[in-house]
């Protein structure tokens, strides 16, 4: 990820421009920032495209930003709702396709195609002859859609009731065999991806992650994966891409620097560096809010899931005391080492090791920083619903 900003930030530094490679390195974070991802979920009334919304977004159905949900069809119109962390990725809950508002035949043209990064059509049982219609139409528009089948638990938790031998496995194979089989009955041959949308890390919804990532545009599968609700398989996802940027931020730190630090002869920019942890935080899940949410829906007392939690910066706001605190406990030999392995740590800011050793270190700081509290998402995953 980023490939081609590194040989355009090596060149400039193999031709002594170091401000030219903090520029290309300030325009690749700003290409992620400002990157849009649209996402259009539909489905019949009662197929749980609300919750699914909300669920996505980390929030609970009762939250006042949250997509209303019923049983009865209760979006008029597409409503928006921006990602409360990453508000340019944005979900939209479209009205259910064939309903005389909105006739299958004009559908896409009602609701504004153009503005979809990808369609999710969300079934609770059968899918219809007008989620195909959609399909259809939207195959020849060259965009992607991809079948949902919710409520997962609630078909498992029926089968275990009534079937002598239970076995969660052919369950599940019957009822994607189901979906499948009546899909292709009416001329389509896709993936059907069976979901829980109170529970998002189980079933298929890692396979529906991975499919989706394949399909898309770098930049825009990054935004993507960032915005996922927090899960064990998504935690080494996001860790992915928040390190794929560590170089953009260790060169702008060091050609920004403002603010001397004492005892380890660098100037870092405090303020970029208090806002790059504060994303890894609240990526991870392991800020405030994410904590006491999480702590709600488990039922786990919060001082449980704080206690496994070991980077000084889980579960508090950051703040520049705490980064500059953090960065003193680097020691003169921890620094040392970096500068002597730079090549090694920043293969393209090794390059002026002794011109930049504030990026150097900045670069270990930043990675050290992701390693901790990647691995306390893991702990206080596995702390709360033992997974």
């Amino acid at each position: 990820m980023g490939s081609k900003a590194d040989e355009e930030i090596k060149k400039a530094l193999d031709n002594n421009d170091p401000d030219l490679a903090a520029s290309i390195a300030q325009k690749y974070l700003e290409d992620i920032n400002n990157v849009k991802l649209n996402i259009a979920v539909t489905g019949n009334s009662g197929s749980g495209k609300s919750t699914f919304i909300n669920a996505f977004r980390g929030i609970d159905n009762r939250d006042e930003t949250a997509a209303p949900t019923g049983v009865v069809e209760t979006t008029m119109k597409p409503e928006s709702y921006p990602h409360p962390r990453y508000p340019n990725v944005i979900l939209w809950d479209l009205p259910g396709v064939g309903t005389t508002k909105f006739p299958a035949d004009q559908y896409l043209k009602l609701v504004g195609f153009e503005k979809f990064d990808f369609f999710i059509i969300i079934s609770a049982d059968r899918f219809t002859e007008n989620d195909v219609k959609l399909a259809q139409e939207i195959k020849k528009m060259g965009k992607k859609f991809y079948f949902i089948r919710s409520k997962i638990d609630n078909n498992l938790r029926d089968a275990e009731r009534d079937q002598r031998k239970y076995d969660e496995g052919e369950t599940l194979q019957k009822i994607r065999e189901n979906c499948i089989q009546g899909l292709k009955g009416q001329g389509v041959s896709p993936q059907v991806f069976l979901v829980s949308l109170f529970d998002l890390h189980k079933y298929d919804f890692l396979t529906f992650l991975e499919t989706i990532e394949r399909e898309m545009p770098s930049l825009k599968r990054d935004v993507l994966i960032l915005a996922l609700p927090v899960c064990r398989s998504v935690i080494h996802k996001k860790k992915e891409v928040f390190s794929s940027q560590i170089l953009y931020h260790a060169l702008l730190s060091a050609f920004a620097a403002v603010i001397p630090v004492p005892r380890l002869s660098i100037a870092v920019n405090v303020d970029m560096l208090v806002s790059v942890v504060t994303t890894y935080v609240d990526g991870f899940g392991l800020d405030k809010k994410s904590m006491e949410k999480l702590s709600s829906d488990t039922q786990r007392p919060l001082a449980d899931l704080m206690e496994v939690m070991k980077c000084p910066l889980s579960g508090k706001d950051v703040t520049a005391e705490l980064v500059l605190n953090m960065l003193l406990s680097f020691s003169a030999a921890t620094a040392l080492l970096a500068a002597e392995k730079g090549s090694i740590l920043i293969p393209i800011v090794g390059l002026l090791v002794a011109a930049s050793l504030s990026a150097i270190i900045i670069y270990k700081f930043l990675s050290d920083t992701l390693d901790k509290l990647s691995v306390d998402a893991e702990y206080v995953l596995t702390a709360a619903v033992g997974i």
